[in-house]
């Protein structure tokens, strides 16, 4: 007893002396980032160790923590029983998923803004195509788009729950605040993975449905890989945007490939040949051309709007290791979205009426949004500052429909006239005098 130097020598054993002369505090240390910890957690650990969410010692309440008892002379620390005390009190009660709350959640897992983007522009394909179509199929390609954009997004927040949790404008995200377990997002997941091909599948054809599912295994599988790996993860995302349209075609029988019985026709303007007034059958709807412009208007769109959103996000992005041009190297990201602003203009304006999508005004009347947006692209890509990139982000939020919107009032062979009940009733009324001089005696 004499080697303890410690108050408690007198009243105190040497064992338990020992151990209240080695006691030392714990070094308090604040990680910055998940990724200051060394220690790596498997993905599976989000599925089955829930060990790892339960409430530390810090965060008992002052009723359950464990009281300390005295026998024979020696201060023991009884261990705490949930039995004994009744109650949970360090466990906040979950909430009752009603079916309103469910579809809230069964929306934001399926993020409601981009589904809606998808199912449009797969919509403007069926609407600009020439092709006749019928209610059924229209409704099913939505439908089944739908499901397919469900499936891809909640199998994308399934995989980035760690990563989601770090960006302010993702934390809030159901499985990030736990409104949802990964086990029922994987089985909404599965679900609208089955349902959306197959749907499409049955009512559309097997074309479309295989665009869907590609759709699914781009986004969820390729694309998500890639966000932490690799800057082409980007132009991934584009194309996955770009399929939407070719599902919207294709769902009206449209062709994606020339073929022998069907190949690549050009629509001159008027002045320069006489192709531009013929009747748009079916055989000259059916135009691959076409396609390939619904797929390049969606594809570089994807860069000045993306472009622009990364650079003003790219401390979060940064900050949960995505590999974005707009982290690495803010000026290509500025280069890659002004690039892509200015192909849009042959990508659209001629290849559109060349196609026979349009009429050649739509070149014309289409200048006028492209010059706006390649303005504020070019001021972006010379700056390279917060204000720009909020601009080409901001342009690019409107640019969309207003083109889209052009493209279906200058739509070859539309008389929004008559449509409209504004036509001359001439045509009309010249088939009655016909008939009622052909009945006149001679």
């Amino acid at each position: 007893m004499k080697g303890v130097a410690t108050p408690f020598a007198g009243h105190a054993c040497r064992s338990c002396a020992t151990s209240i002369r080695n006691t030392r505090k714990p070094l308090q240390v604040r990680l910055a980032s998940t990724f200051a910890d060394r220690k790596s957690s498997a993905f599976s650990a989000f599925f089955f160790d829930n060990h790892r969410w339960l409430p530390t010692a810090k965060n008992v309440p002052p009723a359950s923590r464990p009281t300390a008892q005295a026998a024979r002379g020696h201060s023991i620390d009884a261990a705490y029983s949930p039995a004994a005390d009744g109650t949970l009190r360090a466990f906040r009660e979950a909430e009752v998923l009603t079916p309103r709350r469910l579809a809230k959640i069964y929306w934001q897992l399926s993020k409601s803004s981009l589904t809606v983007l998808v199912v449009l522009t797969a919509m403007s394909s069926v609407a600009l195509s020439p092709l006749p179509t019928t209610v059924p199929v229209l409704l099913s390609t939505a439908l089944g788009t739908a499901l397919c954009s469900a499936s891809a997004n909640t199998f994308n927040q399934i995989q980035e729950v760690p990563y989601d949790a770090q960006m302010a404008r993702t934390r809030n995200r159901p499985l990030v605040r736990r409104a949802i377990s990964p086990l029922h997002a994987t089985g909404f997941g599965m679900a609208t993975g089955i349902a959306g091909p197959a749907l499409l599948w049955t009512m559309v054809n097997p074309t479309t449905a295989l665009l869907g599912a590609a759709n699914i295994a781009l986004y969820a599988g390729a694309y998500t890989y890639l966000k932490r790996k690799s800057t082409i993860n980007t132009w991934v995302g584009s194309v996955v945007g770009g399929l939407p349209p070719l599902m919207g075609w294709t769902a009206c029988g449209g062709s994606l490939l020339p073929s022998s019985a069907q190949s690549f026709e050009l629509v001159l303007p008027s002045f320069m040949s006489s192709l531009s007034s013929l009747p748009t059958d079916a055989a000259l709807a059916d135009n691959p051309l076409a396609p390939l412009a619904l797929f390049l208007l969606m594809y570089s769109w994807q860069f000045p709007h993306f472009n622009g959103l990364s650079y003003l996000v790219r401390e979060s992005y940064a900050q949960a290791g995505y590999r974005m041009l707009g982290v690495l190297d803010p000026h290509k990201n500025a280069t890659v979205a002004l690039r892509h602003a200015l192909l849009l203009v042959p990508a659209t304006s001629l290849l559109m009426p060349l196609s026979g999508l349009t009429t050649w005004a739509f070149a014309v009347t289409s200048l006028v949004p492209h010059a706006i947006c390649i303005e504020a692209a070019y001021k972006f890509w010379k700056y390279g500052g917060e204000k720009q990139a909020r601009k080409v982000f901001q342009h690019s939020l409107w640019y969309l429909p207003v083109l889209l919107g052009l493209m279906m009032f200058h739509k070859r062979g539309m008389d929004w006239g008559s449509w409209a009940g504004l036509g001359s009733d001439e045509a009309t009324e010249e088939p009655v005098s016909e008939g009622s001089a052909s009945d006149s005696p001679a």
